[in-house]
């Protein structure tokens, strides 16, 4: 890639922005960051003057009687939209985008009155010009709630016209996650996340309402953060499967895992295109607007100091069978009665080299074993027996310490919090963890009533010494615990080393498939150093009354520096092999937003707002390897036996952006929303590269327009919700460029056949739903449903060696998602002593593949893990399962062979298995509050899917797991099912196959019907028990609240799914591909405890 950025690129690109004739737009963008920075340093000239317009309210002109405000909540976040009416008379008005009014009241005493819906109505004497901002208090039994939405802007949710859910800080950190994302299981209906079960970091993606794309990486929901757009791709080591390669895929997580939960206020899941039109192309599969904590609302300093620790162990596990020992199952002594030999011996051949458990049954025999203290067989027979634990006692108890001290401070000119946390984690697999160190801090400062300005900077450290290498592969310790034997110490692998050859050659008595897994976890190793940094500055500015304008630009700048180390001996490498990356990601966005708002008369209001946005992305990757160590030990680039293989990976992106938002409503009863946005992509055609998708969302408060909340029904609405967005691609997909090659001097044309006329990828939505309260708010529902189409697919295809290229990428195929989302709030018990709130959340997604490129006959692989494929057909599901399975009669009998065992299928003859998505998902989350002690809980779960595991096929070929006891005492197995007959027709099948080979061929690895397995689920996610002890009893002390919490997470699986976890997914390089598991690492339960203070 260092040569994509040819002479021809940029031309099209400086053309592409020529011809939007928005230069001037991107330039003004571009200042904002200067103008801003700017105006920081005006406020000590005015902080100087005590009479400067900073209260607030202030009298402009005493004979005018003009006051200025501003209405905030509890977090200190603007309401918008506020009624502020002068208290017996017609005199008011409505707060702008940005919380401020202006009114003009009949004289300096008279009385306001301030209200919001959903919050407790404030009266406030005009002349209280010691308060800074007016901040309302949430009505517990109100009917209306604020949320925020697109660009941050928070509006009352009975104006949206779309779904929408928000999850607060207390419900995300019930049982303190490493990963924030975590917190929202089980809580939000049609949102799913997709883990990776691969380590400690487990990164995380998040999909809303189903597979849209046939690119894994274009389902994922965008995250924003505090206006910030956070880009969740992942960059593993550059091993491309989870499976074979020449090393296995390292976690080395994504920006998800990143963000310290302390700092999040709230999260709002924006689920369809509807709600997320706004954000343009990325944000087309939804999106989750995250708040950070801003001490916007604190008056003076405090302090919180928030602490505790967890405990992981390993919740479930294969049903390992330690009955019978190591062997092939065809090894009999004279007597004809099965034998062990490590090595040969006066009882037979050898029989140690072998992997698998068909051996003898441990049966107070004594056979020659491997002895470690002479490094091979003994001059003695030992007993022949099972070490029970010998993959348990290789996993210790993880533990995580976590620390998080902020402090918070308001007054009449601004706030600020800042915040710094500590994570410190060891994973339960020795030897591996992580460090993660944030920092934050969230400022702002009233220059004056019309003028505020604001910086918000979070800095993310995460480093790690090591990090377990993944994958069904010989560099994984899950590849380990398969082979692993029932007869062998785990002991005697410790030492690593054999005596002598430190450095050199490992300890590894058995089979020669596997690692020593001490050697894995000590010696070959996967360091991390990422330093991230997401940060923003901006002003708000009322230009006049009722206008106000919004300037800001962001930074999200991530760099890693990574380094994988195998030393001599191991299986891959026998003479080492050692790589470092460094992966640099940035992106800069400038926005500009002007609103404007007015009532037109009694019963119609109107806002506008206008904006536009610059985004700039920058990829930069360089990788430099040696395969051969000349000093075993030492990793350096120096130190490698040929000259270091270096590549480099370049890419710049450029996206500028119009849009605009006007919102209508009707006697506060009907309200209509109307978007547009434009995006000019420079990684399109010249003729292609702008692209413009609409909006309308519509909003119907049913009980108002009909007066029927007078009985049971307190709360009733319509919504419906039109969307279009556009996608684009990667940068340099259109035209050919060249690549570095090794011969000097030269260079190379990439295989891939280039479009040259790409259209934009576009997404068209339809919503609609509604929302009920009954009585007397104590039941909620909230019920959708939803089409979503997304056609004009970027995908690349493979394609005949014959034509000259091994790829191409097109632009064509169609997918369409409908489905349903429910969610029901039940509040049984509300009084001052007791409360229980109740939600139950369901959603289900039917996917189904519409269309697909011309060129392609009727399939197209999305993604590969072992033998399943994930493969797309016309009419089917996007997210298919398909492989090789039984043969079958056609009454569905298995078709058996000459020999007893299921016959091969056709080369080819792939057939469907099931759907890696779930037929629908649920959760259950409950919130119980006794006097000062509070309970929660969390149930969720899935039904349907499947699941294909190779883990499943290993073990159970191997004769590893207690399923494959069937047959072994008498040595055969009569498979059930029929044999074809010369006829043609069909019979029993009554031959006798050999166990092994029948369990070998009956589960073999192509055959993924057989090792495929029901993927549905129900987990006791979260529970956790807080006690808030009485204020009066800390006052002495100074402690101003103090919460004392333990908490579990992950404790209890449901589930038929035979191997560690069905809620997994296989790393398969940069992608999660769902449905497959390859080599998955064991996943916890958590157990923990926590402490908050506040000073």
């Amino acid at each position: 890639m260092g040569l994509a950025k040819t002479k021809t690129t940029k031309l099209i690109y400086s053309q592409i922005v020529m011809n939007t004739n928005i230069q001037f737009f991107t330039n003004l963008l571009k200042k904002q960051a200067y103008i801003i920075c700017f105006l920081f340093i005006l406020p000590e000239a005015f902080a100087s003057n005590p009479t400067s317009k900073i209260a607030a309210f202030n009298f402009e002109n005493d004979s005018q009687h003009i006051l200025h405000g501003k209405v905030i909540d509890e977090k200190g976040l603007p309401l918008p939209g506020a009624t502020v009416v002068e208290k017996g008379t017609n005199n008011g008005t409505q707060t702008d985008f940005n919380g401020n009014f202006t009114i003009n009241v009949s004289n300096p005493s008279a009385i306001l009155e301030i209200s919001f819906m959903g919050f407790e109505t404030q009266v406030i004497p005009a002349n209280s010009t010691d308060i800074l901002e007016v901040t309302l208090t949430e009505n517990v039994n109100a009917l209306n709630e604020v949320v925020v939405t697109a660009l941050g802007i928070k509006r009352e949710e009975k104006r949206l016209g779309f779904s929408q859910a928000t999850v607060e800080s207390e419900d995300l950190a019930q049982t303190t996650p490493n990963n924030w994302s975590s917190g929202l299981k089980g809580k939000v209906a049609g949102l799913n996340i997709v883990s990776s079960g691969s380590g400690p970091i487990n990164s995380q993606q998040i999909t809303l309402r189903g597979n849209s794309s046939f690119d894994l990486q274009g389902n994922y929901a965008l995250i924003v953060v505090d206006g910030v757009p956070v880009n969740t791709e992942m960059t593993t080591s550059g091993s491309s499967s989870a499976y074979g390669g020449e090393d296995s895929p390292i976690d080395y997580g994504n920006a998800i895992s990143d963000l310290n939960l302390e700092d999040i206020e709230s999260v709002s899941v924006l689920k369809g295109p509807g709600a997320t039109a706004l954000y343009g192309s990325r944000a087309a599969n939804g999106a989750l607007i995250i708040t950070t904590k801003s001490g916007r609302n604190s008056k003076g300093l405090g302090v919180t100091y928030n602490g505790g620790a967890t405990f992981d162990v390993i919740q479930r596990w294969p049903d390992y069978q330690y009955e019978y020992g190591q062997g092939t199952g065809k090894s009999f002594d004279d007597e004809g009665n099965p034998y062990y030999s490590y090595g040969a011996s006066e009882d037979g051949n050898s029989t140690g080299g072998t992997s698998s458990a068909w051996g003898p049954r441990f049966d107070g025999q004594y056979f020659y074993q491997y002895d470690p203290a002479v490094g091979g067989q003994p001059e003695e027979r030992q007993l022949w027996r099972p070490y029970e634990d010998n993959r348990k006692d290789f996993w210790r108890t993880g533990v995580t310490i976590n620390n998080n001290v902020s402090i918070q401070g308001g007054g009449e000119n601004g706030s600020m919090r800042a915040s710094v946390g500590h994570s410190k984690n060891e994973w339960i697999m020795p030897n591996t963890g992580f460090e993660r160190i944030t920092a934050s801090i969230n400022s702002r400062y009233n220059i004056s009533h019309k003028m505020e300005l604001g910086a918000i900077i979070n800095y993310n450290n995460r480093s790690s010494d090591n990090l377990p290498s993944t994958g069904y592969n010989n560099g994984s310790i899950a590849y380990f615990m398969i082979f692993q034997n029932p007869n062998v110490n785990l002991d005697w692998l410790r030492p690593i080393w054999q005596e002598g050859q430190e450095q050199i050659e490992q300890i590894q008595p058995f089979s020669s498939y596997i690692d020593n897994p001490y050697l894995i976890a000590y010696e070959s190793l996967n360091t991390l150093e990422s330093n991230q940094i997401i940060g923003t500055i901006y002003t708000n500015i009322q230009l006049a009354d009722n206008l106000d304008l919004m300037l800001r630009t962001a930074l999200n700048s991530t760099n890693q520096e990574r380094e994988q180390i195998r030393p001599y001996s191991i299986n891959r490498y026998s003479q080492g092999y050692y790589q470092t990356q460094d992966v640099f990601k940035q992106e800069v966005n400038s926005d500009f937003l002007l609103n404007y708002e007015n009532k037109l008369s009694k019963d119609f209001a109107f806002s506008l707002s206008l904006g536009g946005n610059a985004r700039t992305e920058k990829r930069r990757n360089t990788n430099a390897s040696i395969t051969g160590l000349v000093v075993p030990g030492v990793y350096k680039l120096a130190n490698g036996m040929n000259n270091p293989n270096i590549s480099t990976g370049d890419s710049d992106k450029q996206v500028n952006s119009l849009y605009g938002l006007y919102t209508m409503s009707f006697r506060d009863q009907i309200f209509v929303d109307v978007t547009g946005r434009n995006d000019w992509s420079s990684t399109l055609p010249e003729q292609n590269n702008s692209f413009f998708y609409p909006s309308v969302n519509t909003s119907f408060i049913l009980s108002d327009i009909f007066n029927i909340s007078e009985g049971p029904v307190d709360y009733l609405k319509y919504r419906f919700s039109f969307a279009q967005v556009g996608n684009d691609t990667d940068p340099y997909q259109t035209s050919k460029y060249y690549n570095q090659n090794a011969f000097p001097s030269s260079a190379v044309v990439p295989a891939t056949l280039y479009n040259e006329d790409f259209k934009p990828e576009i997404s068209t939505s339809y919503e609609t739903g509604i929302e009920a309260r009954f009585l007397n708010n104590k039941l909620n529902l909230d019920a959708t449903v939803y089409q979503i189409s997304t056609e004009n697919q970027i995908i690349r295809v493979p394609l005949n060696y014959a034509t000259g290229y091994s790829a191409a990428i097109l632009n064509s195929g169609k997918v369409r998602n409908r489905g349903i989302e429910l969610t029901l709030g039940v509040k049984p018990i509300q009084n001052e002593n007791f409360s229980w709130n109740s939600t139950f959340t369901w959603a289900r997604n039917w996917g189904k593949v519409f269309d697909l490129p011309d060129n392609i006959e009727n399939q197209f692989v999305v993604g590969t893990g072992g033998q399943a494929s994930m493969i797309a057909k016309v009419g089917e599901s996007p997210t298919a399962i398909y492989g090789y399975g039984f043969v079958r009669s056609p009454e569905g009998e298995i078709v058996y062979d000459e020999a007893g065992l299921p016959a091969y299928p056709e080369s080819g003859d792939l057939k469907y298995i099931g759907d890696a998505m779930p037929d629908w998902t649920a959760g259950w989350y409950n919130q119980i509050r006794i006097g000062d002690f509070g309970f929660n809980f969390t149930l969720d779960g899935q039904y349907g899917g499947i699941i294909y595991s190779q883990t499943h096929h290993k073990l159970v070929q191997q004769g590893k797991l207690t399923s494959t006891f069937m047959g072994r005492e008498e040595g055969y197995i009569v498979g059930e099912g029929v044999v074809l007959n010369e006829d043609g027709t069909y019979s029993p099948n009554t031959t006798q196959a050999v166990t092994p080979d029948w369990y070998n061929r009956y589960y073999r690895r192509a055959n993924v019907e057989s090792n495929s397995f029901d993927a549905s689920w129900l987990k006791v996610r979260e529970v956790s028990l807080q006690y808030n002890f009485p204020k009066g009893s800390l006052q002495n002390w100074g402690i101003n609240g103090l919460e004392a919490s333990i908490f579990g997470r992950n404790l209890y699986t449901v589930s038929d799914f035979p191997i560690y976890d069905p809620e997994t997914a296989a790393l398969n390089g940069n992608e999660i591909l769902p449905g497959v598991e390859m080599g998955q690492m064991p996943s916890p339960a958590t157990y923990g405890f926590n402490l908050k203070v506040n000073l």
